[in-house]
């Protein structure tokens, strides 16, 4: 398949070493959550820059750009997205969280959940019913169940608190450290702006909660 213009300048751009760097980073050993990911090699500064400059792409376009063997690319792509969603009317934002729901296998770091989840389908459910969060925490697919959390960051920027201990609660049994990192993440930034609320969840769950979830809450 012939190459987008984003990702013709990002390949251009690639560095061995920053490649090799990244592996580790995100994990890409046998049995890590990451294995066998790809990397061009390309620091996440320079993709928003790329972002930027191809700011015109239409999100059918973008998403084949998600579904790119390479993480950058995929990462790329989400923050075009992002860019689409947020400047996008009311049509083009229901395209883009129907296209972000229907792609979630690319959607496979934890980098790629936390730059787009909280955008995308935070901005797009916070004036409507929200129970796609609850379907997505039950999913077997430890990415979703991430978006499910990760999600609620948009409803705690607004002083809305109610989905994050809901999806908090449903999740503090997963099995996935990746899953109590995200929970505990998204508590803290609770207490950031209500400490009362986030305490009250503390001291009826911790004794449930696993140790990282509660380190990081």
């Amino acid at each position: 398949m012939k190459l987008t213009a984003p990702q013709s300048a990002l390949r251009k751009l690639a560095d061995p070493s920053v490649a090799k760097a990244s592996q580790r980073f995100i994990k890409t050993g046998k049995g890590e959550y990451g294995e066998g990911d790809k990397f061009v090699g390309v620091r996440v500064p320079t993709i928003r820059a790329i972002a930027k400059q191809h700011k015109d792409l239409s999100v059918a376009k973008v998403t084949t750009i998600l579904h790119s063997p390479y993480h950058e690319e995929r990462l790329l792509a989400l923050i075009m997205l992002v860019n689409l969603f947020e400047k996008g009317a009311a049509e083009t934002r229901v395209e883009i969280y129907k296209n972000y729901l229907a792609n979630t296998k690319y959607i496979n770091g934890w980098d790629l959940v936390d730059s787009s989840a909280h955008q995308i389908v935070g901005g797009y459910l916070l004036d409507k019913k929200r129970g796609k969060l609850d379907t997505l925490s039950k999913s077997s697919m430890l990415w979703e169940r991430r978006i499910s959390i990760i999600a609620t960051y948009h409803f705690i920027k607004q002083n809305q608190f109610d989905d994050t201990l809901r999806i908090g609660k449903k999740l503090l049994s997963d099995k996935e450290d990746l899953i109590h990192k995200a929970v505990g993440w998204m508590l803290r930034e609770v207490g950031n702006r209500n400490r009362s609320v986030e305490v009250t969840f503390l001291d009826k769950y911790h004794q449930q909660m696993p140790r990282t979830m509660l380190r990081y809450a």
